[in-house]
């Protein structure tokens, strides 16, 4: 039987790291990694070096990508504005296929991976649960205009296309742009630490909205479904453990996961209050003999005061993928602690 390759741009961002660890257990798939930066987690992956950005970069990598079946794009540029971000993120996937297909003849799938900032879920209070074939709303982009270019793209090609969007991905990676999780554990953690209750950071209004996540063991499973399933293809489907639920319910999860006491809520700004703490997380780091990152290397306080900073529900329908086939779920609040303690077993945190 001859093995499959799995391209994944973006390998070491949340999403590409969890399909990578996920294929890294099947014994049919050769996997490539791409990114700007160096490897920063055992796989038995071929990690490449490149920035997409740059064509005579992605030319210099030819010769590695003639058999690939399947490319996971998890690669994301970021911008100071949703504006600035279409267009480097739309010539990241151009750069990519034009020099993958003329080397490659056994290219069979690729795959977006998107969210539910395609409804607009940043702009303000949306139609929930949101469904695919929703409106767009007003303004445009990056994921849009993604979707729209690989279903030009793809006419007459043998290769098909699908698109996933998750919303609230609940996994670990190093220096992600958007990881909610890792940015929570860090402050909990900074916070027992300094022997204070474990105090909800987002608004009150957040804190009792419903909103979805997924964690990233069953992304990675979905997004294998989606690539390798043929009557899955050319399609865009919505992803979530499959359950609704409000962060009041599940912080009494995570604050006894630290034996914790839970405080009152505390809106606070990460970015500003975070900014002199990296003194102490080195001393955590020292203490427990962790792994030595810095607090900017493990996550992103914009995001976090982005992600908890609203007052609306956040909520996806995801009838299409099980109409589909795809039906595995996970009850988000007794296994909102499992990917924590996958950071407490690489020593990521105490």
């Amino acid at each position: 039987m001859v093995k499959k390759t799995a391209l994944v741009p973006g390998a070491l961002g949340v999403t590409g790291r969890a399909i990578i660890e996920y294929l890294d257990y099947n014994p049919d798939w050769n996997i490539i990694g791409l990114s700007r930066r160096p490897s920063n987690y055992n796989s038995n992956a071929k990690f490449l070096s490149v920035d997409l950005l740059n064509k005579s970069e992605c030319n210099s990598i030819a010769e590695h990508l003639a058999e690939t079946t399947h490319v996971f794009f998890c690669a994301y540029a970021p911008r100071n504005s949703v504006e600035a971000e279409i267009k480097p993120n739309v010539s990241m996937l151009t750069n990519l296929l034009d020099t993958l297909e003329p080397v490659n003849n056994r290219l069979e799938h690729v795959q977006l991976m998107h969210g539910a900032k395609w409804y607009g879920s940043y702009l303000g209070p949306y139609k929930t649960p949101a469904k695919e074939d929703d409106p767009r709303p007003l303004v445009q982009n990056f994921y849009h205009a993604q979707e729209d270019w690989i279903k030009k793209r793809q006419k007459e090609k043998a290769w098909n296309w699908s698109a996933l969007r998750p919303h609230g991905i609940w996994g670990f990676s190093i220096g992600g742009r958007m990881n909610l999780m890792t940015g929570i554990v860090l402050y909990a953690v900074i916070s027992k630490h300094l022997g204070l209750q474990l105090r909800w950071p987002g608004t009150q209004e957040f804190y009792d909205c419903l909103y979805n996540i997924i964690d990233t063991e069953l992304l990675a499973d979905g997004m294998y479904w989606a690539a390798t399933t043929p009557n899955a293809v050319n399609e865009a489907y919505n992803i979530s453990n499959g359950d609704f639920f409000r962060w009041n319910q599940v912080w009494p999860s995570i604050a006894s996961f630290f034996d914790m006491e839970i405080g009152p809520v505390q809106t606070l700004p990460l970015k500003e209050v975070m900014l002199d703490k990296e003194a102490i997380w080195s001393e955590i780091v020292r203490t427990y003999d962790l792994q030595n990152y810095t607090l900017a290397e493990l996550t992103n306080w914009d995001y976090l005061d982005m992600a908890l900073g609203n007052g609306y529900d956040q909520m996806s329908s995801i009838t299409k993928i099980r109409q589909a086939g795809w039906n595995n779920s996970l009850d988000t609040e007794t296994t909102i602690t499992n990917q924590i303690q996958k950071l407490r077993d690489i020593n990521i945190i105490p």
